[in-house]
């Protein structure tokens, strides 16, 4: 039973060495084709952070100053969505993600009491931690960023508070913070041409209820004085986007990156054509080996100072190398 499953394979193998010893294209052969594509996302996240400020009040009008420190985990996440233009060659993937983990304010607030409510406005400056990684890779060769950043930017928002008792009033608030636009790329440009370039626009809106303890109380009215508390919310936001390219410079063709190698015939110029299978993959191909082709056409032989492997411009040979499938 094993001879008639691997029958067709070899059948397939000598046909791909006819085509290639004599340049012709054939039936039931295909060259593989490089990934590329593009994706996007946002996300959402849990939120747990405290506060402190204090307050001023003439009559009616409450002014003052807050700051704050969120703990969050806006991770946007974008996996493969890769594309090809024929059969993808194995091995391709794509993995970016953008982060915000941490991020705080000091604001100025202005409001208006009335009774035990007060409503307010509050805006200034905001601050926090973004981060990019992506990796972009195909046929066992990828390219990788990672960057972190400490930015500062602003935010804006609304709130109201209502006092539950002279020292503790409980409230709810809603922030626009935007903490600016993170770009990075990165590329490798042998054997093969990968490029990705990523970006994230640290911004996001955020609904929080918190508890706050007032002290230092002043004469001037009920919000006047120092206060301090804890919050707890939801955020959401922090869109980020990637694009994935690559082509072909040489194909990686080295010997010490195949296995199961078997000679299927010669061109006329004396040039072996062997099947074969990368170490990463259970694919078979049918093309050249590296070295030997140096020894024959240099001139089609590229070497990757990085990694010392040998790729193979098949294009200078008149031929391309080909999957059985």
């Amino acid at each position: 039973m094993k001879f008639f499953r691997t029958l067709p394979v070899a059948i397939c193998v000598a046909i791909a060495a006819l085509a290639l010893t004599q340049g012709k294209a054939s039936a039931g052969l295909v060259g593989f084709s490089l990934p590329f594509g593009a994706n996007s996302a946002n996300s959402n996240s849990f939120l747990l952070g405290g506060h402190a400020g204090y307050n001023w009040q003439q009559g009616q009008a409450v002014y003052g100053f807050e700051t704050d420190l969120q703990a969050v985990h806006l991770n946007s996440v974008m996996n493969d969505n890769l594309m090809s233009r024929g059969v993808p060659a194995p091995n391709s993937f794509a993995q970016t993600s953008a982060t915000i983990n941490w991020y705080g304010t000091l604001r100025g607030r202005i409001g208006w009491a009335q009774g035990p409510w007060l409503l307010y406005g509050t805006g200034g400056l905001a601050y926090g931690e973004v981060g990019l990684s992506s990796a972009f890779g195909t046929l066992g060769f990828a390219t990788q960023l990672q960057l972190t950043d400490d930015r500062v930017g602003w935010v804006a928002g609304v709130g109201a508070e209502y006092l539950v008792r002279p020292d503790l009033s409980v409230g709810i608030s809603y922030q626009y913070v935007d903490l600016g636009t993170l770009n990075a790329a990165s590329a490798m440009s042998a054997p093969l041409r990968l490029s990705q370039a990523t970006s994230m626009h640290a911004q996001f809106q955020a609904v929080m209820a918190g508890l706050s303890w007032r002290f230092a109380a002043q004469p001037t009215g009920p919000w006047a004085g120092g206060y301090a508390g804890v919050h707890t919310g939801g955020a959401w936001g922090n869109d980020a986007n990637a694009v994935y390219n690559s082509s072909f410079l040489a194909l990686p063709s080295d010997i010490r990156l195949k296995r199961d190698i078997a000679l299927v015939g010669r061109r006329g110029d004396g040039l072996g054509v062997y099947s074969f299978k990368y170490l990463w993959s259970d694919t078979t191909y049918v093309g050249v080996i590296a070295q030997e082709v140096a020894l024959i056409h240099p001139e089609a032989v590229a070497h990757d100072a990085l990694s010392g492997y040998l790729a193979v411009d098949y294009g200078r040979l008149g031929m391309a190398m080909m999957t059985v499938r």
